[in-house]
């Protein structure tokens, strides 16, 4: 695997387009206009997709939402049998399957992975240390594709739970909102800290109906990004949380993932019987216009009940 294309030129396609170049890879870097000087100077740019198609394997760092019309955009062009690794963190609004499902149905035939974990973009292209995990139902080739993109700062573990990977990407955003939330509204440390315990449980629950691992949500792709995005106003998640708690607007033109995911993971733990009262609560507050205080009110006086 020495060409690597990376399809999605925001923070994070450029950033994985210069760790795939720092790991000694020929990598070329696709946008839909003109690609800027986000990336190293020895990442090859363009907007042509054909041209970036021609590669070993295909990066999809577009927003989830976008994942869908890129994928078929690249269907009849992309070379040979090359994999997909899908980078983006989401569930699709209008058929709720996770990222994967749709590159699978989009790129029939062809192998797909997933990539997540605790890595903010600008982090990463600096050549911060930074972990991840890369899965794919086909270990030898989720193997294959870490040690591609592995570098001295960039350490991909693999594995196999395609499934729970993504599932933990698309969770941790809600529930970054929702601890965003609670700092705006001057909630304190306390309420911050019991929801990213209890946003685990919900994390594992949905994991579980869906066919992923338990012990996924407490790895890097699940506790370690949940921890990352729930704790740094460098997540948009947690400063559109803030916002929001603050009384104030989300900053506009800045893609949220966790806005759109929240109705789709609402309606997805409804559809598979998980109940999710946090990720309930922050699809509310987003799109039904529900009160912060009273939705915060309810979930307190929820019925006692065992820690599981």
């Amino acid at each position: 695997m020495q060409r690597i294309g990376v399809f999605g030129a925001g923070a994070w396609g450029a950033a994985l387009a210069v760790t795939a170049a720092r790991a000694g890879r020929e990598a070329v870097l696709w946008g839909r206009r003109a690609v800027g000087s986000a990336a190293a100077r020895d990442v090859e740019r363009t907007s042509d997709l054909r041209a970036a198609a021609r590669v070993d394997a295909a990066l999809l760092a577009v927003p989830a939402q976008a994942v869908r019309e890129v994928a078929a955009r690249l269907a009849p062009v992309l070379g040979g049998g090359a994999p997909v690794v899908v980078c983006a963190k989401g569930i699709e609004r209008d058929t709720l399957m996770t990222m994967s499902e749709v590159a699978a149905e989009t790129l029939p035939g062809r192998p797909v992975a997933v990539l997540s974990g605790p890595t903010f973009a600008a982090e990463v292209a600096r050549g911060l240390p930074s972990a991840a995990t890369l899965a794919c139902a086909d270990g030898g080739l989720a193997q294959r594709l870490a040690e591609a993109l592995r570098t001295p700062s960039f350490r991909p573990y693999h594995g196999t739970d395609v499934t729970g990977v993504e599932l933990g990407g698309a969770v941790k955003n809600v529930l970054a909102v929702a601890c965003g939330i609670t700092e705006g509204r001057g909630f304190g440390e306390n309420a911050r800290a019991a929801l990213v315990t209890r946003g685990v449980a919900e994390m594992t629950r949905l994991a579980l109906a869906c066919g992923g691992r338990a012990e996924t949500m407490t790895g890097l792709a699940g506790l370690g990004d949940l921890t990352l995005t729930c704790t740094s106003r460098t997540s948009r998640n947690y400063a559109a949380g803030v916002a929001l708690g603050s009384g104030r607007p989300v900053a506009p033109g800045i893609v949220v993932e966790g806005v759109p995911t929240s109705a789709a993971l609402a309606a997805l733990a409804r559809k598979r019987g998980v109940d999710m009262p946090i990720c309930r609560a922050v699809d509310a507050i987003l799109n039904a216009g529900a009160d912060i205080d009273t939705v915060v009110a309810e979930l307190l006086a929820r019925p006692l009940r065992t820690e599981a």
